[in-house]
């Protein structure tokens, strides 16, 4: 019997980070997890609002990800949910994301989680936060689209 492919399907996806930001370039991360955290993420206890990426030394590491412990998790690890986890990013991506956030207004946000074959992926964007008359400008965008469907189901079942 085959193996089940995991390719391209979303863990988690962080929904408030393109209502906040403005997001510009994205890229491919990969995140260095324990064992026990590759468990719970599999069985969806990962949250990704309020996640966000910064540079030291270097090196790239994700904050703010909670990724909550299950029940059977082993007695011998201490399982920290929100511990700082490292990314692994090409040195131009890291230099090029680094440049970036010395920039006033500009952060680096966790989009979405996701498996890539058996890995686990990290999609991070560069962004820049939006002041409240862009967010209501994107909800009556939204809000609007919403209602060009309705009109055309109507139509079309007229």
């Amino acid at each position: 019997m085959p193996k089940p492919t995991t390719k391209g399907r979303t863990i988690a996806r962080n929904r408030r980070a393109r209502f906040n930001f403005s997001l510009e370039k994205t890229f491919q991360a990969g995140v260095v997890l324990e064992g026990w955290e590759l468990k719970s993420i599999r069985a969806g206890k990962v949250q990704l609002v309020d996640s966000y990426v910064i540079v030291r030394d270097a090196e790239a590491f994700l904050l703010g990800t909670q990724i909550s412990p299950l029940p059977s998790t082993s007695t011998h690890s201490i399982a920290v949910p929100d511990r700082t986890r490292k990314l692994l990013l090409n040195r131009r991506e890291i230099r090029e994301i680094s440049g970036a956030l010395q920039t006033k207004g500009k952060s680096c946000v966790a989009t979405s989680l996701y498996w890539r074959d058996q890995l686990v992926k990290c999609e991070i964007a560069l962004a820049t936060g939006k002041r409240a008359y862009d967010k209501r400008k994107t909800i009556r965008e939204r809000e609007w689209n919403r209602e060009k469907d309705r009109l055309r189901k109507q139509a079309f079942n007229d």
